[in-house]
This record gives structure tokens, sequence and C-alpha cells, in this order.
């Protein structure tokens, strides 16, 4: 057997994508070229499947063979750069210390036969660390690293999220925190990530990560530690977490049963590609794309996702996708930058389908900022989080002060929502899923600011502009279903003719339930 499955059918819009990671560009519009449309069923199963996740039964030429008898990480430790290590069946494991683990060298390659499995047994915090570059990881299964409540925002695999990093054709199961962590250039591909006790993956580093392609991926089950319960407000649980990431495609996974949000893109994220994937059954939200930029949704599959939030959260729908202070910015370099496009996706019996959200509360400078470090892209010379602060503010507005209350601020625009497919059956939902507790709702709106008077975002300021002056579109969609709107401000219902008419959207979309029935519960 090879050592990596190299043969993959790809759509053009993927190879395209693919292509300009592997270039170290970010992807380009012409991605969007070809439209393979939504997955009508969830692609091909990863866990479990041994024709995806079975190595070579024997030491490909060239490579050491690794027995579970030796110490693997003294092996590694005693051989050059760029070895391939082949680990024969059998679990291996390091030791009792916390600090068992293995770290590679530059270039290093890890193939596991048949059985090979790596071990943590709750005692040892991480499987592979440390700064290597072009570190190759495959057909292992590496589980039971960390103990219930360990790792949090850290990884077993990958852990200190070094470059160039491929990691394909594993299980990665039954870890605390995130399976697996990801940095510049990194590929994370056909991998059962299950049952890890915060993420599937997390792409982070201090610096901000460039050009990630995560495709092909099972992605499920993860957040068995719930961090949101144990820690309230963290916004740090999820299938997979992205954190100023500047470029990635995010292809043909199957993202389903998390106990959190499926994909979730928070903060200073730019220019994604997210296309083909299959997400399905998350408890909370399909997919979010927070204080973000510049991005391109189209051809995805979002079946059931937040019903279990869903009732909890009755004043906010809880939606398949959530777009929150996040749009396309041409000012920020990368792909997307012209229209932020939520295309030919399909979408069955969510809580709700599109949410487009500006909170009139958070903005660089703001104690509402969760991601309180951070600031808008827009020109970091001048606005940063020194110059967004109350002195510079308070007297802002669109005629003084204007450079500080523009680009202070997030913002939901240019967003359009176009060509999708919007199913929405109540009864298939359940009984809870109400109007009033927010289930089955498209949207664009925000809420009356309330900051104190240093804010200039006070009133229906970001009301006004996320509804009418910030170029966000919903057209060309069908709807059907009992569908709900909910526009302008938080908590304003409307039928699909005042959507269409007073608020100017949905032209060209089919509603096919009549008017009368869109408000009920």
């Amino acid at each position: 057997m090879a050592l990596t499955l190299r043969h993959r059918t790809l759509t053009p819009r993927l190879a395209l994508g693919l292509a300009g990671v592997a270039g170290g560009f970010l992807p380009s519009p012409a991605d969007a070229a070809a439209s393979p449309g939504p997955p009508t069923t969830p692609p091909t199963r990863i866990c479990g499947n041994p024709s995806l996740l079975t190595g070579p039964a024997s030491a490909p030429p060239g490579a050491l063979p690794v027995s579970p008898s030796e110490d693997l990480p003294k092996v590694v430790f005693a051989h050059p750069s760029h070895t391939v290590f082949w680990l024969a069946p059998g679990t291996f494991t390091f030791g009792s210390s916390r600090f068992g683990q293995v770290i590679p060298k530059n270039g290093d390659t890890f193939i596991g036969a048949p059985g090979a499995i790596i071990d943590g047994r709750h005692r040892n915090l991480y499987a592979f660390t440390q700064h290597a570059v072009g570190v190759t990881i495959e057909y292992l299964t590496i589980e039971n690293f960390g103990a219930a409540g360990d790792n949090n925002n850290e990884g077993v695999v990958n852990q200190s999220s070094g470059s160039g990093w491929t990691i394909e054709h594993n299980t990665i199961e039954h870890n605390a925190g995130a399976g697996v962590m990801l940095g510049n250039h990194d590929v994370l591909s056909y991998n059962c990530l299950t049952r890890n006790g915060q993420y599937g993956f997390s792409a982070y580093t201090p610096n901000g990560v460039r050009s990630l392609t995560v495709t092909n991926n099972e992605i499920s089950y993860n957040d068995t530690y719930n961090w949101e319960k144990a820690d309230p407000g963290c916004g740090c649980t999820g299938g997979g977490k992205f954190w100023q990431v500047h470029g990635a495609v995010v292809s043909g996974n199957y993202v389903h049963d998390n106990l959190s949000v499926g994909l979730w893109a928070d903060t200073d994220n730019v220019g994604f590609a997210i296309t083909g994937n299959y997400i399905s059954g998350n408890y909370n939200e399909g997919l979010i794309y927070e204080i973000s930029y510049n991005a391109l949704i189209a051809d995805n599959t979002f079946v059931g996702n937040a019903i279990h939030k869903g009732p909890r959260n009755p004043g906010f729908p809880a939606s398949a996708i959530y777009v929150s202070e996040s749009g396309s910015d041409a000012s920020i370099a990368g792909p997307y930058g012209h229209s932020f496009d939520i295309t030919d996706n399909l979408f069955q019996n969510n809580w709700s389908g599109v949410i487009l959200w500006e909170d009139a509360n958070r903005f660089c400078g703001s104690p509402e900022n969760t991601s309180a470090r951070t600031c808008t892209l827009n020109d970091p010379s001048v606005v940063n989080i020194s110059s967004c602060d109350q002195a510079h503010l308070r007297n802002s507005g669109p005629l003084s002060n204007a450079l500080y209350f523009d680009l202070c601020r997030w913002k939901t625009q240019n967003v359009v929502v176009s060509g999708n497919v919007f199913e929405f059956d109540p009864g298939a939902i359940g009984a809870a899923c109400m109007a009033s507790h927010g289930c089955g709702f498209n949207g664009v709106f925000s809420e009356y600011g309330t900051e104190p008077t240093w804010s200039p975002y006070q009133g229906d300021v970001v009301e006004n502009a996320i509804a009418s002056h910030q170029n966000d579109n919903f057209r060309d969609n069908v709807y059907d279903g009992p569908w709900h709107f909910m526009v302008h401000q938080q908590g304003n219902v409307v039928d699909f003719a005042t959507w269409r008419g007073e608020w100017s959207q949905d032209p060209g979309s089919t509603f096919r339930v009549s008017a009368s029935a869109v408000v009920t519960g």
C-alpha cells in the first residue's frame, strides 16, 4: 500500500481551492465557477470505515518499523529528521507522566499499520507536540489523552499548531480538549474526529493561521465535557473552531451530532470557501461566522441543526447558519471581498434557517466585545485597540470623527443569501417548534444600542444600518413551509409580503405557504 491515499475525486471548485492553498494563496472567487450542488445524503462515513482508515500491513520501503514494546518518543528522538516511522499493530503508550509525548523532527512521517493505536490512557496530555514543520500523521488511532477538564483550548495531535502538517486517515477520539490543533498550511483530510472533550479540531496560533485545508473529515459528537457549562459564555466549543485564519478551504466534511456548534469561525477570519459539506444534528448552530470577513458558503446541506438550543433560546432564533458581525470588505486582502455569498445550499428542518445579525453593543474597544484583545482588520495602523477607545469614539459619528465611527465596528455587510432551498416542517421538528420559541425564522436584524453614553452606536443606528444600508439581501430563494421573518429589530416578526415589500428582501423568491400561515404559536 502506498504511504498515503493521493488520488481523490475533487469537484472543480474544490480542486481550484486546494491548489490555491497549496501554493500559499487564499482561495480565489474562481473557486465558485462550477457548482456541484449540495449533497443530498451524508457522504461516505469515515469513522469505522476500514477502506479509508487502514494503513499498510507491512513497513513501506525506507520506513523504520517501531514495535509497541519500544518507547516511541525515545525512538523518534534518536533518529534524524525526515524519518518515516511505521507503527506496527498494537497499542503504544507513553508511561505515566502527564507530559509523555512524541516530539517529531522536521519532515517526519508516522504511518499506522492495521490496528496501530496510540493510547494516552487518560494519563498523558498530548500525543504529538512542538514546532516541527512538514510532519505527516496517517492511519493511526489516537485516543484517551487527557482526563475530563484537561486541555482547555489545547489539543492532542499537533498540540503546538506546527506548520505544514498533513493529518489524514486517522481516528482521533475520546481525547480531552481538541483532537487536533492546526497551524499554517496544514491539511486535515479523511479523519474521524469524534467524541473529543472540547473540539474535533481547533485552528489557532498567537499570530494567526494562514492557508488551511479541511476536507472530507467526519467530525462528530465533540464537546463531551460541555465546556460552556464549565465556563459559561466562553464560546469555546464545537466540532471545529477557527480563530484568525486567513484562507481556508473547508469542503466535503460530514459534521454531525456535535454537542455544541458544528463549525465555528470566530474572530478576524478571512477568505473562507465553505462548500459541499453535510452538516446535521448539531446541538447548536450548524455554522457560525462571527466578527470575520469575506467568505463563500455554497452547496452545503444543513439538516436538523440547533434543535436542542432552539427551545432554550426563545428570544433569538437559533439557526443553521448564523452570521454575526461579519461580511465582505474589499479593503481586507483576499477573495470574496465584494460579496459574502450564502448560495445554493439546502436547508431541511433546522430550528431556523439563516440569521444575519449585528450586535449594536459589540465593537472594537467595547466592554461587550468578548474577543477583548482583538480589533477590526481595517487599517490596523490607525484603527486598533488603543485608538478605538472612549476618547476617539465618544464624539464620533457619520460626519464627525467618522473614521473611528466607521472602522471600529465589525459589520454584517454585503451578504447575499441567494439560490437556497429552505424546507421546514414544524411537525418533523417537534412540539416545541413555535414562532414564540424562535422556530422557523430567516432574518436580518440588530437590537437597540444600549452601551453607555460614550458609544456612538446608540438607539437604532445599527438596526437601520443592517436592515437598509449595508447591502444585506435575501433573493431568489425557495421557501417550503410556514417560514417566519425577523427584520430590523430583534423581535420584529413580519410576514413574507412585508419582508418582500417594506424591507425589499427576497425578490425572485418562491414561498409555498400562504402568508396567513406564517406566524403561528
